[in-house]
């Protein structure tokens, strides 16, 4: 066949042809990108760019951070050269790191515990100088434009939670709900009791020498305890810095597995990890866990800012999406959000319409007055219109303005000449009867109300109420008697119907029919005693004839003279004995 004659031919007698299925194309492999601002080249400006995009458009970002955004502050960190364990060895004489103030042993010896209240009281020195710094404020930002979902913070230099959008509560909810910063090693705002666990404000004058200072709340419940009641003392706890130090139990730590717990439920699209070395484990889990659960989603992102490397290991193999070598506050000033306390209104010839000065005088006095000009203003109104005066309001309303009708040369026109209204009437109040509705005065409010009409409807005077007379009580012989209530209707005495003797000849007895004079009946087959009198029984010799058993059919039987005719017949017998 030629080309023009082939046709398409198409099976019908077969399954019809699977559906091809669209193949999702796999999603691509995840790499980590190094980005260095401190030798920074073109080449990275697409990465940075990404970075950058994150930080101002992800609304689920979850920051873990260390010590060191708080460097440019004038607090030192921990574990770098010029960090708090490398000076306090040399400034306390000690034999090992500076680490050991940091431990719970430090309440074992005098020494050490001195030592620890001489380093608590230097940081709260220069915590109270210090100010928040770039990042500080960034991360105030996203937390006031409400895409900041969680700040796990491991400094207790309490610079974050100084600024109202990055606030805590201490101690934490285990149930929620939670703030926005979680302090996962506490802070230096507050003190507690090592007994009764009662908190209070850091106060770095009393953590001054070996002694920890005694808790003031014990010490008046243990007065109250053996002077007045007598009763023997239970001790007096110690304040302490409501800090967790190493070997030591955390008193937040459910808390603060319910909250992370919480987070990863509602997944993260973004994880930046800034200013710490992730040497503490429980950190290091909660890095892991939101790192993975972010780099599952297809527009997550993770990160890592810190002038030193990232942690090798296996269990941060494939963590990052970039790696980005840079200090937090440059990141935060390239980031450039607007500050969470100030307002940013634009540039001043953007928003002002003209450059009138009267215009602008006008807003000015506008905006000054307050609440109670405008109150004072009215007073005055008010007691014009008492004094008599007309005020300006009514000068301007039609009663009280003349027509352009009415002035010669007036041309009328549609809608600048108002309509000249007739007085309205006045509501007079009716003079009989008390009205349900109150009468609306439209006059002058001062004048007194109209007085009640004197012909008022005497009320009838309240009459006695009647004695009840008092149930008698059921005596106890007429307990068991039995009674019955009989209704009016019952007690009266009806006539009964007198009813006509019944017919012995009749076939019913219940009721007597009237039929006609003519109307013939079949003969009765029950023999007729004509005397009237009860016949004698007699008693037979023998069986009666077989013929005739019930004795009904010749005359010369013996069950003829022995037949008993009753008086009355019985209701149901009665049909049959007729027929």
């Amino acid at each position: 066949m030629s080309d023009s004659t082939d046709e398409i031919r198409v099976r019908t007698d077969g399954p019809p042809p699977t559906k091809r299925r669209r193949i999702a194309a796999p999603p691509k492999p995840r790499t980590t990108t190094h980005i260095d601002l401190e030798n920074h080249h073109e080449e990275d400006n697409e990465d940075l760019e990404r970075l950058m995009s994150a930080l101002r458009k992800k609304k689920k970002i979850v920051v873990i951070a260390g010590a060191g955004i708080s460097v440019s502050a004038g607090i030192p960190d921990f574990r770098s050269s010029t960090g708090l364990f490398a000076t306090l060895r040399g400034q306390h004489k000690l034999k090992a790191s500076g680490k050991h103030l940091f431990d719970a042993s430090v309440y074992k010896h005098d020494s050490s515990t001195e030592s620890f209240h001489t380093m608590v009281r230097e940081l709260a020195q220069m915590t109270s100088n210090a100010k928040p710094t770039p990042f500080h404020h960034m991360l105030a930002s996203l937390a006031a434009e409400g895409r900041l979902m969680r700040m796990y913070s491991q400094n207790i230099d309490t610079l974050d939670t100084q600024m109202p959008p990055l606030s805590t509560t201490v101690p934490l909810n285990t149930k929620g709900p939670w703030p926005t910063t979680i302090q996962l090693h506490g802070g230096l705002e507050k003190m507690v009791c090592t007994k009764c666990a009662h908190l209070e404000q850091f106060n770095e004058a009393l953590f001054d020498g070996p002694e920890p200072p005694l808790c003031e709340k014990c010490k008046e419940q243990d007065q109250v305890r053996t002077a007045f009641a007598g009763k023997r003392s239970h001790g007096i706890g110690r304040l302490r810095p409501r800090i967790v130090l190493y070997n030591e139990y955390n008193p937040d730590e459910e808390a603060i597995g319910n909250v992370s717990n919480a987070d990863l439920r509602r997944v993260p699209d973004a994880v930046i990890v800034v200013g710490t070395s992730l040497k503490i484990p429980g950190v290091r889990r909660i890095v892991k866990e939101m790192c993975q659960l972010t780099r599952s989603r297809r527009d997550g992102i993770t990160a890592w800012i810190n002038l030193d490397p990232e942690p090798q290991g296996m269990e941060f193999k494939d963590c990052w999406d970039l790696v980005v070598r840079a200090k937090c506050d440059d990141v935060a000033e390239l980031v450039n959000l607007p500050r969470w306390d100030q307002q940013d209104i634009g540039d001043r010839d953007s928003y002002m319409v003209t450059g009138d000065k009267q215009k602008e005088n006008r807003c000015a006095t506008s905006l000054i007055r307050d609440k109670i000009a405008v109150l004072l203003e009215r007073k005055r109104a008010r007691s014009s219109d008492e004094e008599g005066f007309v005020s300006s309001q009514e000068m301007r309303t039609p009663a009280n303005r003349k027509s352009k009708l009415m002035e010669p040369g007036g041309m009328p026109t549609p809608s600048a000449s108002p309509r000249v209204r007739s007085p309205l009437p006045v509501v007079r109040p009716a003079a009989k009867g008390r009205t349900k509705q109150s009468t609306l005065t439209f006059g002058n409010p001062a004048a007194p109300p109209p007085h009640r009409a004197a012909t008022a409807a005497k009320r009838k005077p309240r009459q006695p109420k009647k004695k009840e007379t008092p149930k008698p009580r059921n005596r106890l012989d007429q307990t068991f008697k039995a009674t019955k209530a009989l209704s009016a209707r019952d007690t009266k005495k009806t006539p009964r119907k007198t009813q006509l003797p019944p017919d012995p000849d009749s076939s019913d007895l219940s009721s007597p029919l009237d039929l006609p004079n003519d109307f013939c009946s079949l003969p009765s087959l029950r023999p007729v005693n004509r005397a009237h009198k009860p016949a004698a029984l007699t008693v037979l010799p023998g069986p009666p004839d077989v013929g005739d058993p019930y004795g009904f059919g010749a005359a010369s039987s013996p069950m003829t003279a022995a037949t008993v005719s009753p008086v009355s017949k019985p209701e149901a017998m009665a049909n049959l004995l007729d027929s």
